[in-house]
């Protein structure tokens, strides 16, 4: 198949509207999809190597986008660990970074990297699907979303030891230009930083789980971008904006633009973001999801810290299409899929009855 065809042309500026199941489009059968993600990266992030775990979950993106020549395919960043879509003749290029990232992680960062790799055509025989649509965040930065369930379904079977890549005996370093994890975290403005996922239930169908979203979103987005965690409007002390240890600050356009290339919400079989807000919005989306659970309808995780963390990845030959991914300083998405898999809020601190 054509790989025009393989990819949504039409971006969305409007998050709202990728929450709407009919935007996606279905990938190609022999198309590739990876995962990665750090064993035990709970463990890791609860000693203080968040970062670590981040530049681990960040480096296949950097390391295919480089090795492939291009940014120009779907991909997502989870915190302690990534998902992508390639074309069936990436193959050598996908198994190839797929090896040096997780030879990267044991060599240089002590991190055990969980590398997998399948076909479209595997997750539709399972019953589920990998659709994509495309999210424009910025007029320079587009980001992937992914439906269908695929995505998840091929991480459980990844992590019960299905379609794993083998690590390469002889593995090279891997080319993770443009990949760093040097900004200062960014302190919340509004109460706490949020760490979000919400996922359907097998049984919830996808305009159920679509409605759900936007409720969730209408509380964090009234009024309008004030729960976005990188400050837009640099209402943070100047020496906040700026990577750790350069002694630069960072001038209001490029800082704006920076804010903008942010990936702080994403669609990937479920709703998963990173907030600012205050702890009444807390509450009453916890309680809006507890409700939701009991009716069977969702599964969510959520974690709460005090700052957001910041992975910047410049696609080689555009710098104006810096991506920044982030991730919450007290564990993120790690520590939401943690709790969302234990399927108890136990360790809330803040429980809503």
């Amino acid at each position: 198949m054509n790989n025009s065809h393989a990819q949504p042309h039409q971006a969305y500026d409007e998050f709202s509207l990728v929450l709407d199941p009919a935007v996606y489009e279905p990938l190609p059968e022999d198309w590739l999809i990876g995962i990665t993600d750090v064993v035990s990266s709970t463990l890791a992030i609860k000693s203080g190597r968040y970062e670590d775990v981040n530049f681990a979950g960040a480096s296949i993106i950097a390391a295919l986008g480089n090795a492939w020549g291009s940014f120009d395919f779907p991909f997502v960043f989870r915190g302690d660990g990534a998902a992508f879509a390639l074309p069936p003749h990436g193959i050598m290029a996908a198994t190839s970074a797929l090896r040096q990232v997780a030879s990267f992680a044991r060599s240089d960062l002590d991190l055990t990297l969980r590398i997998g790799l399948l076909t479209v055509r595997e997750i539709r025989n399972s019953g589920r699907d990998v659709r994509v649509a495309r999210y424009a965040a910025s007029e320079n930065a587009t980001y992937a979303m992914f439906a269908g369930g695929g995505l998840k379904w091929a991480e459980q079977q990844i992590k019960s030891g299905r379609y794993l890549v083998k690590p390469g005996r002889y593995a090279t370093k891997p080319d993770l230009t443009g990949l760093s994890c040097d900004w200062t975290p960014f302190p919340s403005q509004r109460g706490e930083i949020l760490s979000l996922l919400v996922e359907p239930d097998d049984h919830t169908s996808p305009e159920v789980f679509a409605a759900l979203a936007k409720r969730v979103l209408a509380v964090f987005d009234a009024p309008s971008h004030r729960s976005h965690p990188v400050p837009v409007e640099m209402a943070i002390p100047r020496d906040i904006a700026m990577p750790k240890g350069s002694g630069k600050r960072v001038d209001a356009k490029r800082w704006s633009e920076v804010a903008s290339h942010s990936d702080f919400r994403k669609f990937d079989d479920g709703l998963r973001l990173t907030l600012d807000c205050t702890r009444e919005q807390i509450d009453r989306v916890e309680t809006m999801l507890l409700l939701a659970r009991a009716r069977g309808e969702v599964n969510f995780g959520l974690h709460r810290q005090s700052h957001a963390l910041m992975t910047c990845l410049v696609p080689s030959g555009s710098p104006d299409s810096h991506l920044h991914f982030l991730d919450g300083i007290g564990g993120g998405y790690a520590r939401a899929a943690e709790m969302m898999e234990a399927g108890a809020l136990g360790d809330v601190q803040h429980h809503v009855l």
